[in-house]
């Protein structure tokens, strides 16, 4: 088997133009829908988990050790896990919407492809 000649060609794939094929499109808009909630739900998610991991900082004593600042963690403690608590809520309801508003063409377009073959 020629070596060469396989490297050469894989190397010319990469250089080659990509064909925008109806899949890649529906990829896309598939995507499109979806990364808004995804990029929510783990930005919410993650502030809210140092929120809370904040909180219980405070209210054990391992940051400050005054009686205010114990009284403080546990509340901030409560919004923390309050945050956590509605995350997955706000990311199904965000996808939701997002699969609305592109769900025409979508749908469209699947049925494109799945008649074009």
């Amino acid at each position: 088997m020629n070596t060469d000649k396989i490297y050469a060609e894989s190397i010319a794939k990469e250089y080659a133009p990509k064909n925008n094929s109806k899949i890649a499109a529906l990829r896309k808009l598939d995507k499109k829908a979806k990364m808004p909630a995804t990029v929510f739900g783990y930005t919410f998610g993650i502030i809210s988990t140092l929120v809370a991991g904040l909180g219980m900082c405070l209210a054990m004593k391992v940051i400050g050790g005054t009686p205010i600042l114990t009284a403080a963690g546990i509340v901030i403690g409560i919004i923390g896990f309050a945050g956590v608590g509605i995350n997955y809520p706000i990311y199904k309801k965000m996808l939701e919407n997002g699969k609305k508003k592109y769900a025409f063409e979508i749908v469209e377009l699947a049925k494109e492809i799945s008649e074009g073959k």
